[in-house]
């Protein structure tokens, strides 16, 4: 996706600070609630796709098959209750590709996975917000009778099951393709911990960038300079934002040791006047 006019530009901490929390004083509740949705992307140049659509060809005519059999060989006390909101959100927690794509509410966590690669520190990074409020106008008439209804501005999986008890049911909501945003349940620390939301196309085969290319006027992006990333990442470690906590587990805090202890870590602070040693987490 081209670079587009309402997009936004940091070059500091504190403008990034600004830039994320924008627009989230709400008048009516007198709090800062954000309606935004953050997706952080380590490379400026790439998009929000789900994975079934990176599949490419004609693999979204799959989905039923790879959903029915993820059911039939997953435990079956893996998810309650029997719902196939539950089950395509459990598999998209575990990698089967989905017409879902993760989102979180937290724009920590957000710019976390836009700089935890130290790899890809050499490319800008990029931050997706989409306003779920403005979102509901596109939303087919059921589903948002059922946001009015429970007073919310996103879906839960129970709330998508009252309203489309399949697959077929939801794509047949609208015959204009949209896109949905709803809570999953939560399976483990991990969807607690990152704040998990999920984005749902209402055509396995859509392109979800394709469809906000669309839709201007319900998200921008905020561009993060590559030079920025090492202080990001930084002061994000010192925020206890990181794979420890992200991702609860031996794996989450061995991920995180070796990040934190890397040489480019350290080669990167050698580069300051300060040269002693580096303070244990």
């Amino acid at each position: 996706m081209p670079r587009l006019t309402n997009d936004v530009h940091v070059s500091t901490w504190p403008d990034l600070q600004s830039k994320l929390y924008k627009g989230s004083w709400q008048t009516n509740l007198k709090r800062f609630r954000s309606p935004f949705a953050f997706r952080g992307l380590s490379d400026a140049r790439s998009i929000p796709e789900t994975t079934l659509s990176r599949l490419g060809g004609e693999h979204y005519r799959r989905e039923q098959s790879l959903l029915r059999n993820f059911r039939k060989y997953a435990h079956r006390s893996t998810t309650q209750p029997d719902s196939v909101w539950n089950w395509i959100a459990l598999a998209q927690h575990h990698g089967l590709p989905t017409r879902l794509l993760d989102w979180s509410f937290s724009p920590y966590v957000a710019l976390h996975f836009a700089t935890v690669d130290q790899t890809e520190w050499r490319h800008d990074a990029i931050i997706w917000c989409v306003d779920c409020v403005k979102m509901k106008k596109y939303l087919p008439d059921k589903l948002r009778k059922l946001l009015d209804e429970e007073e919310s501005d996103v879906l839960t999986a129970e709330m998508l099951d009252r309203a489309a008890s399949t697959l077929t049911a939801f794509d047949r909501l609208s015959p204009k393709p949209f896109l949905a945003f709803f809570e999953p349940p939560s399976l483990d620390d991990r969807i607690v911990n990152q704040a998990a939301l999920f984005s749902v196309t209402s055509r396995a085969h859509m392109s979800l960038s394709a469809w906000l290319h669309e839709h201007k006027e319900l998200f921008h992006r905020i561009l993060i300079p590559a030079k920025l990333k090492g202080e990001i990442r930084d002061k994000l470690d010192q925020a206890n934002i990181n794979e420890r906590i992200l991702f609860p587990g031996l794996d989450g805090l061995s991920q995180w040791l070796t990040r934190y202890y890397s040489p480019g870590l350290i080669k990167k602070r050698k580069k300051r006047t300060y040269t002693g040693p580096i303070c244990a987490p």
